[in-house]
């Protein structure tokens, strides 16, 4: 660069007329050049519209549409995998719902299941226990009934003893007997 501004300096300085082209004047504007510049003038636009028309803008179309083709299958594409998505998405929404159906549907019958063992070992456990009440109320009334006729006898005995060491002799026990029992009839219907 620096020889090609080196060179241009030597030119001004040895020719300066021819360099700034003050001697004719300005070209452009003299009549007698004026059909030259319009021949080339139209040779060269001629030819770069041409070229521009018939290289360039085939390929800058060509581009354009492909890049349009290229976008529309782009967007089919994504049309597709969005479509896709949203099936897998409604799939697993229908897989959940039916596995919390499923859920559902077994916890309950686990639950029926349950109370219904619950209650089978409920009444087994109340009739076990009215089997145990009814087999310890009749021990009772029996304990009553042989608590009651030894308490009779005891008291049969004792009141013998005590009569025959306070008067001396011996009573009759079935006097004594018959005195103890009604008087025992009648203190048991107190209590029963």
């Amino acid at each position: 660069m620096k020889n090609l501004y080196f060179a241009l300096g030597v030119v001004l300085i040895l020719y300066p007329k021819q360099g700034f082209g003050a001697e004719a004047g300005m070209p452009q504007l003299n009549p007698e050049f004026w059909t030259a510049q319009i021949f080339w003038l139209i040779l060269i636009f001629s030819s770069l519209y041409l070229i521009i028309w018939k290289i360039f803008l085939p390929r800058i179309t060509d581009s354009i549409e492909n890049r349009k083709s290229k976008v529309v299958n782009d967007l089919n594409e994504t049309q597709k995998f969005k479509d896709d998505a949203e099936k897998k998405l409604n799939e697993y929404k229908n897989i959940i719902e039916n596995a919390k159906k499923q859920a559902r549907k077994i916890i309950e019958e686990s639950r029926k299941k349950l109370n219904e063992d619950i209650e089978d070992k409920k009444q087994k456990f109340s009739k076990e226990i009215e089997s145990e009440l009814e087999a310890v109320e009749k021990e009772i009334k029996n304990l009553k009934k042989s608590s009651i006729a030894n308490i009779n006898k005891i008291s049969i005995e004792t009141s013998s003893e005590i009569i025959r060491q306070l008067v001396g002799t011996e009573l009759n026990k079935s006097n004594v007997s018959a005195i103890v029992e009604d008087i025992s009839k009648k203190r048991m219907e107190e209590y029963l």
